[in-house]
């Protein structure tokens, strides 16, 4: 019998996702960051600017994975905090209501959703945050868009793995895409 020292909880090593990745569905969390007026009303979304394996440059949501024993609500803030900083002040409703699911594939065509790594299943967020927002881990800026601007062909191309087609469902959930 082997022994491991687990020092990040409900983390796998490298090896153990990439044999996990190839086996069974990995649960994620999408967060669509938006600023609202005083009435409630999206005014902008933020979406990330990052460098992807390939060296590609995208546009991207807040996503990431949920970890073994984690609540929804605690990887939501989790990714937030990654990605927006320590003082982007997310507000999470009590009871947290995916406005979609997303179920991304390894192979290309079987959903709008595309990851080449995973079968992956993701719940899809509106988050609104007040604080003030400072990239951090990977991603390179943070870009608050209008939501037409958000739903442009210009932006929505330069999204990847079908999150310009889950930011389309989340402005229209609110009332946002005409």
């Amino acid at each position: 019998m082997t022994e491991k020292t687990e020092t990040v909880p409900g983390w796998l090593a490298p090896d153990e996702l990439e044999s996990m990745r190839e086996r069974l569905p990995i649960l994620y969390v999408d967060a669509v960051p938006v600023r609202l007026d005083d009435t409630g009303i999206v005014t902008h979304v933020g979406l990330l600017l990052r460098i992807g394996s390939d060296g590609t440059v995208s546009r991207a949501l807040v996503s990431g994975r949920v970890l073994h024993n984690e609540r929804v609500r605690d990887a939501l803030l989790r990714h937030l905090e990654k990605d927006l900083g320590p003082v982007a002040l997310p507000h999470i409703p009590a009871s947290p209501q995916p406005f979609t699911v997303a179920e991304y594939f390894p192979t290309p065509g079987v959903t709008p959703y595309h990851d080449a790594r995973q079968h992956a299943v993701s719940l899809a967020y509106i988050v609104p945050v007040v604080g003030d927002c400072r990239p951090r881990q990977d991603a390179l800026d943070l870009v608050w868009f209008t939501p037409e601007e958000a739903a442009s062909p210009m932006v929505q191309q330069e999204m990847t793995g079908g999150q310009g087609v889950l930011l389309k469902q989340a402005l229209a959930h609110v009332g946002r895409l005409y």
